[in-house]
């Protein structure tokens, strides 16, 4: 691939992990911010050991989007933030079908991309990548 492409490429890459990074970000910060109520929430949902999945689920979500900002981790973060979102598929959302509002599409969508930003490399505008150039490695994607 052509300079222009790769340049291309790496801005796409950095631009897609902040917006999925941020929406992340922000459902996991809104179960810290009352992990009591979501605890109980999970467990009105029928989700197993509510209060432990309330805290994976929060603490993923928001370190994890963190962690995909800034391109680190991203296969260990992509396979844990798939994890929660598939776990929210099975738990809540896939018995009321495919579409928005309460469906699965949107959540299928957050795990696919996690996957998709976690094993397809975060570009050259990743902490991975800038450990990997320290280490004298090749950077992929």
């Amino acid at each position: 691939m052509g300079k222009l492409v790769h340049s291309l490429r790496d801005a796409v890459l950095l631009i897609a992990r902040i917006g999925i990074g941020v929406v992340f970000i922000a459902h996991g910060a809104m179960k810290l911010g009352d992990l009591g109520g979501t605890a109980a929430g999970f467990g009105q949902m029928g989700i197993p050991l509510p209060t432990l999945s309330a805290y994976f689920a929060a603490f993923v979500e928001t370190f994890g989007g963190a962690a995909l900002v800034l391109g680190a981790l991203l296969p260990i973060v992509g396979v844990l933030l798939a994890v929660v979102t598939a776990g929210a598929i099975v738990f809540v959302h896939g018995k009321n079908g495919f579409f928005m509002p309460s469906g699965y599409e949107y959540v299928l969508t957050l795990t696919l991309a996690a996957l998709a930003l976690g094993f397809g490399g975060g570009g050259r505008y990743s902490v991975d990548a800038f450990l990997a150039a320290r280490k004298g490695q090749a950077v992929s994607a």
